[in-house]
């Protein structure tokens, strides 16, 4: 299993499945983050947050605790 934090810069991947429960779980779907979806990572600030990607054509900003939450493949 890995998620979008482990993601090096460049790659695109596709959401398998959201982890975490209620509003933040509703937060990121609500981004566009979706089962299917794919999310291209941009860049990855030097410690590692935050997480810059872009998703159904916009770019994102995602905390890494965040992107822990979202399994891809």
């Amino acid at each position: 299993m890995k998620t979008l934090k482990e993601v090096p810069c460049g790659q695109t991947v596709k959401v398998r499945k959201l982890s975490g429960e209620g509003p933040v779980r509703r937060r990121i779907m609500d981004m566009g983050i979706t089962k299917g979806v794919d999310v291209f990572v941009r860049k990855v600030a030097p410690l590692g947050d935050p997480v810059e990607v872009t998703v159904r054509g916009y770019e994102l900003s995602l905390r890494k605790a965040d992107a822990e939450m979202i399994e891809v493949e």
